[in-house]
């Protein structure tokens, strides 16, 4: 990578393999990506909670939250910032909006893997280039990209903020899906049937790999009382 700004990067004293040894389990980023609809966010939520009770560290970086600061609109920003400000950064949904919007995420959650943070990210993501680009920017293993499967007929007919029957009626155009492709991964790490299981369900399926990758270890248990039963799962997660 060509860098013509005079940046240095600095190392820091405590390091990820420290950090990862506390929080007895390693930093990753699992990359929810599907449809609008197709159950990305209820998932990522659900896989945070169950990691939550089994005191697994974890980030949940979500699609709509994320362009209420961080990716925020032209809209958004124009108030505080000003119009050349919030014209220039602002993001929209054109293709190169998207893009960069993806590419702050991506470096985002590549933050929180380092810190031995486990990043779930729920996103559409509907351009495979442009995930491959935050797979990169990642050690081998550690980008876990989950293709949530369900039918377009399926995420129309949930459709719970209306947006494909505004895009079906022509008030929002290159809406993913309708006027805008989707990209399907070619080689996800998972592929989860949303219109076929439950939440709890894909969630566990998420576990499973995670305890298979040796990310966390076998030992950590979920409790209702959000307390884990963890042993030896240090030496198991980090080996």
């Amino acid at each position: 990578m060509n860098n013509d700004t005079n940046v240095t990067w600095h190392e820091h004293r405590v390091s990820r393999e420290m950090r990862e040894k506390q929080n007895t389990h390693k930093g990753c980023v699992i990359w929810f990506t599907g449809l609008s609809g197709s159950g990305k966010s209820t998932i990522a939520n659900t896989l945070d909670h169950k990691l939550h009770h089994m005191s697994v560290q974890t980030v949940v970086l979500d699609g709509d939250n994320v362009r209420h600061g961080l990716n925020a609109g032209p809209g958004m920003l124009k108030d505080s910032h000003g119009e050349e400000f919030s014209s220039r950064f602002g993001l929209g949904f054109s293709a190169i909006d998207r893009e960069e919007n993806i590419r702050r995420i991506g470096a985002v959650a590549e933050i929180f893997a380092q810190t031995g943070i486990i990043a779930l990210t729920a996103f559409i993501s509907p351009y495979r280039l442009d995930r491959d680009r935050v797979r990169d920017t990642l050690k081998a293993g550690e980008f876990i990209e989950i293709f949530v499967d369900t039918p377009i007929e399926i995420c129309e007919q949930r459709d719970p903020k209306g947006l494909y029957k505004k895009a079906r009626a022509g008030e929002i155009k290159g809406f993913t899906g309708i006027d805008d492709p989707y990209e399907e991964p070619q080689s996800p790490e998972l592929v989860l049937q949303a219109a076929e299981k439950t939440p709890d369900m894909l969630a566990d399926e998420v576990i499973v790999y995670l305890r298979e990758r040796n990310i966390i270890g076998d030992n950590t248990i979920y409790s209702d009382a959000g307390i884990s039963e963890s042993s030896a799962a240090t030496d198991t997660a980090l080996s």
